[in-house]
């Protein structure tokens, strides 16, 4: 039978989600707990691959078993057996058809910087610490640039081996909160599929714009010409956070 689990992690100490052969990874760590649960090797299937220092609030994970626990319970027991910087929030059974990475309709990712005079340790886990004045307006503005179906070879990393560099992004938008000590900025960027850095790169090119070291015409030449030099810096990964999967229908109640 298949089943599909809602997973978060803090990526900080993992080498992403993909077993690896130099690195411990999300997926080593989620299949040898179901190997423990349900007496086999059991893979686990992730909506797409988050990369080394990146986090999930949202992954969502399949994969198929035998077993005589019921489906909403198996997240309980899957937690016993997982690191704390690892858990499984719902599991529910899923149609026998489903992928949880060729079915996904939308991803969700979240990059959060503050800005702030001075480093704040508290923040910094799973944030970026920003000191240059960082122009909110501005920064409002350009995410537009974004959205639509654009040629994003400029923001993945050189050599990435993929079929095509065109994606689809839904929406780009900033939440701003502040307090008394930083601005916390959440940049979400919401799309049918991403490229490797490329929501990291597309938040460093709108900090570049909103800082003032990019123009305008910097940013419309990176999407119609993919020139890598009118883009900003690709952020730490630690600043990054898988948000939300969405397939169209619901998984888990």
């Amino acid at each position: 039978m298949r089943y599909a689990i809602l997973l978060a992690y803090d990526g900080t100490d993992y080498g992403g989600w993909q077993i690896q052969k130099n690195s411990i990874t999300v997926q080593e760590k989620l299949e040898e707990a179901c190997e423990k649960v349900f007496g086999k090797k059991t893979g686990v299937t992730a909506s797409g691959r988050t990369d080394s220092g990146v986090h999930a609030a949202g992954q969502v994970c399949h994969f198929n078993a035998e077993t005589t626990i019921p489906a909403d319970k198996i997240a309980d027991v899957l937690n016993r057996f997982l690191p704390p910087d690892i858990a499984v929030l719902q599991s529910a059974a899923a149609p026998e058809n489903f992928d949880a990475n060729r079915s996904a309709k939308r991803k969700t990712y979240c990059y959060r910087i503050y800005l702030a005079e001075r480093r704040n340790p508290l923040k910094d886990r799973y944030s970026v610490w920003v000191k240059n004045p960082v122009n909110i307006a501005k920064l409002r503005h350009i995410l537009g640039s974004f959205v639509g179906k654009h040629d994003f070879k400029a923001f993945c990393k050189s050599g990435s081996q993929v079929k095509t560099t065109v994606r689809d992004v839904y929406s780009a938008e900033a939440v701003i909160t502040k307090s008394a000590l930083s601005t916390d900025v959440e940049i979400y960027v919401c799309g049918g599929g991403f490229l490797y850095n490329m929501v990291r790169t597309v938040a460093g090119t709108a900090i570049g714009f909103a800082e003032g070291s990019l123009s305008e015409a910097d940013v419309a030449r990176s999407l119609s010409l993919g020139d890598r030099e009118a883009v900003g810096r690709t952020m730490p990964a630690k600043g990054l956070t898988l948000e939300k999967v969405e397939y169209g229908f619901t998984l888990f109640d």
